[in-house]
């Protein structure tokens, strides 16, 4: 209950801003094993983490990966760690022929670790009408799982559903789909329409449609866009944490790849080899003491 003289949207306010998840991406242990990864996480005070699994971005992997024994593995080293996962990113295009067998085994895997957001892009524009035909089923087994799908705004440039807030604001309006939300990424908007949209004004105007969020910075330089630490790349970090402040319910996450590097095309490319492991250690600690500053109580 609130103490004395608080209001009770005071109070649940500062339950719901105590309790919401904020997790810290995989992405920038690309390339170690899942319990390694998981051990420098808890050493460096992470409590949330968001595995990753992203054609591009990761590691290259199969189907297989998403079975269910791999599944139990997965539960058991996170049990083991003492982490916990609230949110997975696993991102196809769900127009896709085969995206509702394929989304669906990697949502099954999702919940399996406890996850309750799974992002995943949209689709292209050129699919849209499968993508219509294919969401209402992954909805459905979605919602079954106690999931909610988070539709992430890509940042490849290529035409996508889900371009900026207002496409994504008005793609699930027109679903009209509880168990389908966005999962907006400002780092995302700046190589997919670079110059012609404010990333953080966009990402601002898109939390009220979000079941997740991707806090990501970067940088550009003359070989395309690198991804830092928040507050220290080029987007207004300040402005979006201070609006995520201001919605106590919205969970988020600090996505970091540093393997990872988009090309002035856009296009993804990695290092041939993993970050070193205290390199990335480092950038997890700036990326908490980050948080803290803005969210003492998490």
């Amino acid at each position: 209950m609130p103490s004395g003289g608080e209001g009770e949207d005071a109070g649940r306010k500062r339950v719901q801003h105590i309790m919401r998840a904020i997790s810290i991406s995989a992405a920038p242990y690309d390339g170690y094993e899942f319990p390694r990864v998981l051990d420098s996480m808890a050493g460096c005070g992470v409590r949330h983490v968001e595995p990753a699994f992203i054609v591009g971005y990761t590691e290259p992997f199969g189907e297989d990966t998403f079975l269910p024994a791999n599944a139990r593995r997965y539960r058991a080293w996170l049990d083991a760690s003492g982490l916990r996962c609230y949110a997975f990113s696993s991102h196809i295009d769900l127009g896709r022929d085969d995206a509702i067998p394929v989304f669906k085994g990697r949502m099954d895997f999702a919940a399996a670790l406890g996850a309750k957001v799974i992002a995943t892009n949209a689709a292209l524009r050129s699919n849209r009408d499968r993508f219509l035909s294919n969401i209402g089923p992954l909805a459905e087994h979605a919602a079954s799982l106690g999931l909610t799908i988070g539709l992430e705004n890509p940042g490849n440039g290529e035409a996508n559903l889900f371009n900026d807030a207002a496409g994504g604001l008005a793609l699930i309006e027109q679903l009209g789909l509880p168990a389908v939300r966005l999962n907006y990424d400002p780092g995302n908007t700046m190589s997919h329409r670079p110059g012609r949209i404010d990333a953080a004004q966009d990402a601002i105007a898109a939390m009220p449609g979000c079941a997740h969020f991707h806090l990501k910075d970067v940088r550009r330089d003359a070989e395309g866009w690198s991804f830092t630490v928040p507050g220290q790349g080029e987007i207004d970090c300040r402005a979006i944490t201070g609006a995520l402040k201001d919605r106590p319910d919205l969970p988020f996450a600090i996505e970091l790849p540093l393997r990872m590097r988009r090309r002035n095309d856009a296009q993804p490319v990695r290092a041939a080899e993993p970050v070193p492991l205290p390199e990335i250690e480092a950038a997890m600690r700036a990326c908490l003491a980050y948080l803290r500053r803005w969210f003492p109580d998490v």
